[in-house]
């Protein structure tokens, strides 16, 4: 959950029973209380077509870079950074209270509502500042909630605009071609005697009112002056025909080439609920596909005069969908197929894989608002239950399709693997999880979300077969939080019963999340400090080392209440095996992406015997095993170390411009262990090595006064090195 602020009070630990376990959940969730107070990645604005490279963008980000664009720097810029800064919580309140529209709507509204309150007249300063801010609004869009709906909203948004751009290829090829045919239908007519007929030539140039202009004198000139070389009657009937066919296709709208079709059907609808549905209207449009691919082939082919009726005619005559190639089928719209797991049948998701496989053109979007399922072993009929955490990962191995697997609230971040899933020329499967689990109350779907993304449960990752020829190339598991460690790891903050301040670092496992669901809250008990013992054991550790000889019931995870009461919350087998489960995925994820690949380790430990045998035969006394010297415990930097201008610019080392920090959290919400807070309350990088190059740089895209420098990457075998150094260019 590394996108969210996180809370500034602690939870307190008492010794108190809570009032139910349905009110129990994960402690680090003391963080995000006041979500809709929060700046993070949503709203979230879905940007219209044409209005830069983006599909996303927060509505944070638009914020920052108005601030950017129309406040003053300093003290004299401050007043209206509060008040456009107002104005966007305004927005998000509105937004999490369920409305929904764009957001020049609501920036109109919200400002109105705040002049109103405020009592200015209108055109006051306040006024005038919000208008001079929006004058900096240089695009629009809908503005959304992180919830049930999003996965869908989100992923038509992003079809639809690769339909838009398909159309205006297509309607710039087709007019093209429906021009120049009529062009040459045109040019044969001129040469007809109905072209040079009396009647047509007084129709061409007017008709004369005093009777000087003889038109049958002047046709008769004609007649006896036109060439004879007329289209023979067999072209003539096939660019006709093709003309037809271009003028009353039903794939895209008319453009102004095509409109004189009377015939015209209307556009087919490519957006569907049911595999079956796609399947059927893609059968039953194929003779059409085929009709207007022969007919803009025929066209191109006369529009160049290279069409050979006694090489071309045989070759259409037998033209089926065996013929049509990759360039003819992208041309067209691709089927949006939206399916929801518990909603859509289970038969219709294994569907889905069918038509994947096929290669047909498709995009198929399933949206998983359930990971865990019921806490029976059968699945209900219209879920795949705990699979659906596995649906992706199966797509995977039919190798021809462009998977992506992620939880909403990293939609923004995989915004460029979204994009380029819509435009793979081939089959794509998006699996959202929405977080809207109906079985977990009290947690917003933003947080939930991430919270399966940060336990293991719903991992972000892509799969592109286009990127490359090998796994390495198309495999991504870099959009998740340290990904090297079977579980991420946080600092807890709390307070004890004499109020002082606590630190715990703990992780965030499978068992953290499995205790917010209602159904799963008959595996654990909550247990307050007075009956703590020492043969408890957080479950991360429990999990690493499962045969310490502690029993199961002394696996527990840190929970609070409502009131911010800390409990260790003892979880049974039922959850420890299941966290064992999603381990054991996750590091085949790993493999997957080349960390921790057990045939790598197993080629090197056969190395090294062999090596260490050689030496025995040679009789050379083998080399005493070297030991790696133990790594220094991580000491963390005091805060004057880091609290630089410019010193540490050329060394390539990340650093901040501490004296700057604005106590915003955009840098601390994305690893708490990497940027930590001095006494005053300000940024510093405390561990440079705790996380990740990508964390450094969406730290400084973040930052609101951009203090955040990435410095060089410290490990050069971290995924998409390139692009996360152009990124992190203007940040140097």
């Amino acid at each position: 959950m590394q996108q969210a602020q996180f809370a500034n009070s602690f939870p307190s630990i008492k010794d108190v029973a809570p009032a139910s376990m349905t009110e129990l959940r994960p402690a680090l969730f003391a963080r995000y209380g006041a979500l809709s107070e929060l700046r993070h990645d949503y709203p979230l604005v879905l940007v219209d077509e044409g209005q830069g490279a983006t599909l996303l963008r927060p509505l944070s980000r638009i914020i920052d870079d108005i601030l950017k664009a129309a406040a003053a720097p300093g003290a004299g810029g401050e007043a209206m950074r509060q008040q456009v800064l107002k104005l966007e919580a305004r927005i998000r309140r509105t937004v999490n209270a369920g409305r929904s529209g764009r957001l020049s709507a609501l920036w109109r509204t919200a400002a109105a509502e705040m002049v109103k309150e405020s009592g200015e007249a209108p055109f006051g300063p306040l006024d005038s500042n919000l208008d001079a801010a929006r004058r900096h609004l240089d695009l629009d869009g809908d503005v959304i909630g992180c919830n049930a709906e999003t996965p869908a909203r989100v992923v038509t948004h992003a079809w639809k605009a690769r339909q838009d751009a398909k159309a205006r290829r297509f309607r710039k090829r087709v007019e093209s071609l429906i021009l120049r045919l009529s062009d040459i239908l045109k040019s044969d007519h001129m040469k007809s005697h109905e072209a040079h007929g009396p009647e047509a030539l007084a129709s061409a140039m007017g008709r004369d009112v005093d009777g000087s202009i003889d038109f049958d004198a002047l046709s008769g000139v004609l007649e006896r002056a036109r060439p004879e070389d007329r289209l023979p009657e067999a072209r003539v009937k096939r660019i006709r025909h093709a003309l037809e066919a271009l003028r009353c296709q039903p794939f895209f709208g008319p453009g102004r080439a095509s409109q004189s079709c009377p015939k015209r059907p209307e556009p087919y609808n490519y957006t569907f609920t049911s595999v079956s549905d796609a399947l059927n209207a893609h059968r039953a449009r194929l003779p059409n596909v085929l009709e207007f691919t022969k007919a803009m082939t025929v066209a191109e082919l006369e529009v160049e005069n290279k069409y050979r009726p006694e090489l071309h005619d045989p070759v259409f005559a037998r033209f089926d969908e065996s013929d049509l190639t990759a360039e003819q089928m992208d041309l067209l719209p691709s089927a949006l197929i939206c399916l929801r797991d518990g909603v859509t049948g289970s038969a219709e998701i294994a569907r889905a894989y069918e038509a994947l496989a096929c290669g047909l053109p498709i995009t198929v979007l399933i949206q998983v608002d359930d990971l865990l399922g019921p806490t029976a072993p059968e699945p209900p009929r219209n879920s795949f239950g705990a699979g659906t955490t596995r649906l992706a990962s199966m797509a995977m191995g039919l190798n021809n399709a462009f998977v992506l697997q992620a939880a909403s609230a990293h939609l923004f971040r995989m915004c460029r693997a979204l994009r380029r899933g819509m435009e793979y020329d081939g089959p794509a499967l998006f699996c959202i999880y929405s977080g809207a689990t109906p079985s977990v109350r009290g947690v917003a779907p933003y947080v939930l979300s991430a919270a399966a993304t940060e336990a293991r449960v719903f991992p972000n990752f892509t799969y592109d077969p286009a990127a490359g020829a090998d796994l390495a190339s198309r495999f991504d598991l870099s959009v998740n939080p340290q990904c090297e460690a079977d579980w991420p790891e946080h600092v807890l903050d709390y307070e004890d019963r004499e109020g002082q301040g606590c630190q715990e670092k703990i992780a965030f496992s499978f068992a953290d999340f499995a205790i917010c669901d209602a159904r799963y809250q008959r595996f654990c008990h909550a247990v307050p400090q007075d009956g703590w013992t020492p043969a408890m054991m957080p479950t991360a550790e429990h999990l690493a080392e499962p045969d310490d000889g502690n029993a199961i019931e002394s696996s527990y995870v840190l929970g609070i209440d409502p009131e911010n009461r800390l409990f260790r919350v003892v979880v049974d087998a039922k959850i420890v095996e299941a966290a064992l489960r999603c381990n054991d995925a996750w590091r085949r994820l790993l493999e997957l992406a080349g960390v921790n690949n057990s045939h790598a380790l197993r080629l090197l430990a056969a190395e090294r015997k062999a090596r260490e045998a050689a030496e025995r035969k040679a009789g050379a006394e083998p080399e005493p095993a070297r030991v790696p010297e133990p790594k220094p415990a991580a000491v963390e930097t005091p805060p004057a170390a880091t609290e630089v201008v410019g010193e540490n610019a050329g060394d390539g080392l990340p650093w901040i411009e501490t004296a700057r920090c604005t106590t915003c959290n955009e840098c601390t919400q994305v690893n708490s262990a990497m940027f930590r807070y001095n006494e005053n309350m300000q940024a510093y990088i405390a561990d440079p090595d705790a996380g990740t190059y990508r964390q450094l740089v969406e730290a400084a895209e973040g930052c609101q006064v951009s203090i955040i420098h990435p410095g060089q990457p410290r490990n050069p075998d971290e995924p998409n090195l390139a692009e996360l150094i152009e990124r992190a260019a203007p940040f140097a």
